[in-house]
């Protein structure tokens, strides 16, 4: 059954990091995350470190954060809280949307009760499954507006994945991608878009039907790039990889904070289903070419770069991101874009300079500790 849709304060935001669990040898995926929780168990800090799929992941999770500082400082909390215990059983942890090296048939449930549903279900395709990304949660003002916000953030999904993209690598091979990450959610059944709706009315009734099927027991079943989240009043954006800093997951996470807020107040879309005739397409640009793409404006049929499209909403949002204090983490944003160089670019130019993967995986871990970054 669809739970209420809970009271939140509108445009606060919670930010969720998978990252990976290393070891220091090969830097591929070790079976530590269990160890790695007990670790941490007894320690205090604001938000929760959880596991997440495979004992080679393990999730960071802010609270409900007011603004851009609040998440960098929760986010830089959780991060040095899981490097000590990762320090004291000597592995590594770090961000990227993909581990190089593992090998999707080797990978085995946590054991919790729905990973293990999830295997038996999807077989290889949730082995697949293990990659990292970065969920935001936006506080929504009421169930309708929560819808409204979901098909309006579609149209900056583009962006999302672009500003995140981290994972050009998998299996040992470059896969041409800026993104490969979400090349694995594609396959799943119930991925891709929200139905178009509304309101809620029309949102509970779709689901009821959903639910009759027998296919979903919770919107937790649904893989789509931007879900509603009623148990925390919010809607989650799910397309993002994991960063390769905290930091910079901040940053994200304040632009679609900013930009949640610009599209609610100002309204400056004119929402249609034809929206999605579009978004596949779009969302590959993202994917295959990063800020490079070029993408269609689906009211205009006008196609732009999407470093071009994110400069322009920066612009268009900056009176919110006052309003929110976010515009130390836009200014990050601003000068990522404007510089050219995003977290799969970087990842591909350790590579071009060491041609070791290991060698990058090893940066990786530097990196996401707050080293600074290397040429």
């Amino acid at each position: 059954m669809l739970q209420p849709f809970a009271s939140s304060e509108p445009f606060t935001m919670g930010v969720e990091l998978e990252v990976q669990v290393l070891n220091t040898h090969d830097y591929n995926l070790t079976k530590a995350a269990t160890e790695l929780l007990s670790r941490v168990r007894e320690q205090k800090f604001a938000g929760s470190i959880k596991p997440e799929t495979t004992e080679g992941m393990i999730e960071l999770a802010t609270g409900v954060c007011q603004d851009f500082d609040q998440a960098r400082r929760e986010l830089i909390g959780l991060r040095d809280t899981l490097i000590r215990a990762a320090d004291f059983l000597n592995v590594g942890v770090c961000g990227g949307g993909t581990n190089f090296f593992q090998n999707w048939y080797d990978q085995r449930s946590d054991g919790r009760e729905r990973s293990e549903y999830l295997m038996e279900l999807y077989g290889a395709i949730y082995q697949q499954f293990t990659i990292f990304g970065q969920h935001v949660h936006v506080g929504c003002p009421d169930p309708d507006s929560a819808l409204v916000l979901l098909h309006s953030l579609s149209r900056y999904v583009p962006h999302f994945i672009a500003l995140a993209a981290s994972s050009p690598y998998v299996q040992g091979s470059d896969t041409q991608f800026q993104c490969a990450r979400l090349n694995s959610v594609a396959p799943f059944p119930l991925s891709g878009c929200a139905p178009f709706v509304t309101t809620w009315t029309e949102f509970e009734a779709y689901f009821a039907r959903m639910e009759n099927t027998g296919l979903v027991k919770s919107l937790k079943d649904f893989y789509w790039d931007i879900r509603p989240s009623p148990g925390y009043g919010t809607i989650e954006v799910r397309v993002m990889d994991t960063p390769l800093r905290v930091e910079w997951a901040a940053a994200i996470a304040a632009y679609i904070q900013s930009v949640a807020r610009y599209v609610l107040i100002d309204k400056p879309l004119h929402l249609s289903e034809r929206d999605y005739e579009v978004y596949r397409s779009n969302r590959f640009m993202a994917c295959r070419f990063g800020l490079d793409g070029k993408c269609v404006n689906p009211e205009t049929g006008q196609r732009a770069p999407i470093r071009d499209e994110i400069l322009a909403t920066l612009d268009a949002v900056a009176p919110h991101a006052r309003i929110l204090g976010a515009e130390e983490g836009l200014d990050i944003v601003r000068r990522t874009v404007t510089n050219g160089v995003s977290d799969a670019m970087w990842l591909r130019r350790i590579y071009g300079k060491h041609a070791s993967l290991h060698e990058v995986a090893r940066q990786q871990c530097q990196i996401w500790r707050g080293a600074q970054v290397q040429e």
